[in-house]
C-alpha cells in the first residue's frame, strides 16, 4: 500500500518533537500535528517559563536579601511586567528556534484535533492522511480533584498561570509537589503571600521525607505557609477571596487558587477505538519497545503515564523512533534506562535510581553515604550552604541511588546515572577528578567517604601498614 507519509506525529511536544525532527532529518515523510503550540506544555505553560519566572523571582530575593536595602530604607526591585516578559521570551524561542526545527516537517498546526480513523489513517482538520507508522505524543493535561464547590471557583492550573497579568497579592495552591513547590516559592519571593495545602505528609511527595521536611523549613523562613496532610472539603467565595476548607476546619484564604494537583489523560478526541489501541486510566498501554497494542503505532511520552517528565518523553520519543527501524530481536527496551529528576526550588531537589524507601521495602542491604553543603567551604563562601549529596550504596560500592539537595542539583545528578546505568561503581567516581570549587566536588567526596568507610576493617588496615 501507498501511504502519504511514513510516519504521522500527533502531539508536537517533548516526545513528538523528538520523533518528528529525527525521522525528517533522516530524510523520511513526516507529518506533523499538533492542536496547540509547537514544544507543548513544556514550552508554553510548563517548565520553560515556570523557570524563567523562578529565575526571575531568584534575583529579586537575592536583592531582598542585601543589607543596603535596608540601610536606603528602600525595597528591592519589582520585576516589571514578569508575564508579559515571559510571553515575550517565548514567542522569540518559538518563532526563531522551534519553529526552525521543522522545516522538513509537514506540519498541521492549530487545524484542531486529530482522531484516528483506522489505524493508518488520522484525521485533522477536515482532512484525512494515511502513513505507514503512527506516534501518539499528546501528553497529559492538569487533573482537578472533585472538591465540592470547585466548578463554581475561577481557579487557575499550570495552562492558565502565566496568563495572568500581575503577581497576586495572595494564593492559595493546592499541590506540594514539583510544580506546586516550584510556584509557591516563585510567587512568595515576588511579593505574593502564599499557603500550600496538599494531601502528603510532607513537600514533594515523591523524594525521601528529608528533602521535603528541608524545603518546608526554607518555606517557613521565607514566610510560606504549609500545610501537609490535610484533606480539602470544599472551596469558595466570601466577598473577592477565594476560601479553602480543610478537614480540621482551617479556612485558607486567597485572591487566587491555582491547582497544582497531578496530570490527567484526555483521549477522547483521539478515537483510539478506531485504531485499536488499548488504553485505560493509567495511559495507553505500551510494550518495552513503546509499541501499543496496534502494531504499527507507538505511544512515546507522558500518555503512556511511565514518567511524567518533559525529559523522559524525549528520550522515549527517539527510542520509539529507532524501535520502529531495526528488528524486533534487537529493539531497546525504555523501561532499562534510568529517568533522573529535578525540582527547581531554592534548594534544588534532584534524584536518580532507587529511593531510600523502595530498597528497605525490598530488604536490599545498602549505608549511606553523604556529604553536606553546610561543611563545603566553597558552599559556605557562596552563601549556599543549604544541602546534601548522599547516595545509597552496598559494600562493595555499587551504587542503588542518589539524592542531591543543594545548588546545582539538577546539574550534578546526571553524573549518578550515568554511573548507576552503566553499572560503574564508587571507585570509578573517586578517580574522576572533579574540578573545584564546584559543588560537584562534592559527589567526589561521597566516593571518598565510601573508600575511608571501607578502611576502617582491621584486616585492611593492618594490609595497609605492612605495604607501607
Amino acid at each position: 500500500m501507498r501511504y502519504d507519509y511514513d510516519l504521522s506525529v500527533i502531539g508536537l511536544g517533548p516526545a513528538g518533537m523528538a520523533v518528528a525532527v529525527m525521522a525528517s532529518n533522516m530524510g523520511l515523510r513526516v507529518l506533523g500535528i499538533e492542536q496547540r503550540a509547537l514544544g507543548g506544555e513544556c514550552m508554553t505553560v510548563g517548565c520553560i517559563p515556570s523557570k524563567a519566572l523562578l529565575r526571575m523571582a531568584q534575583s529579586r530575593h537575592v536583592f531582598d536579601n542585601l543589607d543596603r536595602w535596608a540601610l536606603e530604607g528602600g525595597s528591592p526591585p519589582h520585576p516589571a511586567r514578569p508575564f508579559a516578559r515571559i510571553a515575550e521570551h517565548l514567542t522569540y524561542v518559538n518563532d526563531k528556534k522551534t519553529t526552525a526545527m521543522f522545516s522538513k516537517v509537514d506540519l498541521k498546526l492549530r487545524e484542531g484535533a486529530a482522531s484516528f480513523v483506522d489505524p493508518h489513517t488520522v484525521a485533522v482538520g477536515g482532512k484525512e492522511y494515511t502513513a505507514k507508522r503512527v506516534f501518539i505524543c499528546t501528553g497529559t493535561r492538569p487533573a482537578v480533584p472533585p472538591i465540592p464547590g470547585i466548578d463554581k471557583i475561577d481557579f487557575l492550573t499550570n495552562e492558565t498561570l502565566f496568563a495572568l497579568s500581575e503577581i497576586p497579592e495572595s494564593m492559595v495552591i493546592i499541590g506540594g509537589g514539583a510544580i506546586g513547590s516550584e510556584m509557591a516559592q516563585a510567587f512568595s519571593r515576588l511579593g505574593c503571600k502564599v499557603t500550600v495545602v496538599h494531601m502528603d505528609p510532607y513537600l514533594i511527595p515523591q523524594a525521601d521525607p528529608e528533602a521535603g521536611q528541608l524545603l518546608e523549613q526554607v518555606f517557613s523562613d521565607e514566610g510560606i505557609s504549609v500545610y501537609n496532610g490535610r484533606k480539602i472539603t470544599g472551596v469558595d467565595k466570601e466577598n473577592d477571596q477565594i476560601v479553602v476548607h480543610t478537614d480540621r476546619g482551617e479556612k485558607l484564604v486567597g485572591k487566587e487558587l491555582l491547582i497544582a494537583a497531578g496530570r490527567r489523560y484526555d483521549f477522547s478526541s483521539l478515537k483510539l477505538e478506531n485504531a485499536g489501541v488499548a488504553y485505560d486510566k493509567r495511559g495507553i498501554k505500551v510494550d518495552k519497545a513503546l509499541l501499543t497494542s496496534q502494531r504499527n503505532i507507538y505511544a512515546p511520552g507522558d500518555c503512556n503515564g511511565a514518567h511524567l517528565f518533559s525529559h523522559a518523553a524525549m528520550h522515549q520519543g527517539m527510542i520509539a523512533l529507532m524501535n520502529a527501524m531495526i528488528p524486533w530481536p534487537f529493539r531497546m527496551n525504555f523501561r532499562r534506562y534510568l529517568v533522573p529528576w529535578t525540582v527547581f526550588t531554592e534548594p534544588q531537589v534532584s534524584h536518580v535510581g532507587a529511593m531510600e524507601k523502595e530498597l528497605k521495602e525490598r530488604g536490599i542491604a545498602y549505608e549511606v553515604v553523604e556529604e553536606r553543603y553546610e561543611d563545603y567551604g566553597a558552599a559556605i563562601a557562596e552563601g549556599i550552604a543549604i544541602g546534601s549529596v548522599r547516595a545509597y550504596v552496598s559494600k562493595t560500592g555499587r551504587i542503588y541511588g542518589a539524592t542531591i539537595i543543594g545548588e546545582g542539583s539538577g546539574e550534578m545528578i546526571g553524573e549518578w546515572g550515568l554511573a548507576i546505568q552503566n553499572k560503574l561503581r564508587m571507585h570509578k567516581i573517586m578517580f574522576l577528578q572533579h574540578s573545584f570549587p564546584t559543588m560537584s566536588f562534592l559527589t567526589k567526596r561521597v566516593s571518598e567517604t565510601w573508600m575511608m568507610n571501607r578502611m576502617k576493617n582491621p584486616l585492611l588496615k593492618a594490609m595497609a601498614r605492612r605495604l607501607f
